[in-house]
């Protein structure tokens, strides 16, 4: 993902997103931690959000963030560490949609590269 973010006419994003399941349809994702993600960036600040069939609305989501160094690097998310935004619904993992990896909240040059994102387990190293 690559391009400026603006903070112009009440602000703005770069989004990327994935449906998890076919057509947007429920993953179940009970069984594992969260979200591991291998990544190449800027040394900025990036998010990713989670959408579950839960929520309806644009701007609902729940969101963590995280540093994408300029090295490959690998990123662990745990489930237990994303916030709600703008909703008070709990993350319910059994029910997840869409991921998106968003460059969001201030003026900056995002570039950002993911070479694989996957669910883990606590078990794994990290």
């Amino acid at each position: 993902m690559l391009g400026g973010v603006s903070l112009e006419n009440n602000g703005g994003f770069l989004q990327v997103a994935l449906d998890l399941g076919d057509a947007g349809s429920e993953v179940d994702a009970r069984n594992w931690t969260g979200i591991k993600l291998d990544v190449f960036g800027n040394d900025q600040v990036y998010n990713l959000h989670l959408r579950t069939s839960d929520i309806h609305r644009p701007w609902e989501s729940y969101r963590q963030s995280f540093c994408a160094p300029s090295r490959w690097t690998t990123i662990y998310l745990p489930f237990s560490e994303f916030v709600p935004h703008r909703t008070e619904r709990p993350l319910n993992t059994a029910r997840l949609r869409r991921i998106g990896l968003v460059a969001i909240g201030r003026e900056f040059e995002a570039d950002i590269s993911i070479a694989d994102i996957r669910f883990y387990a606590t078990s794994e190293d990290c």
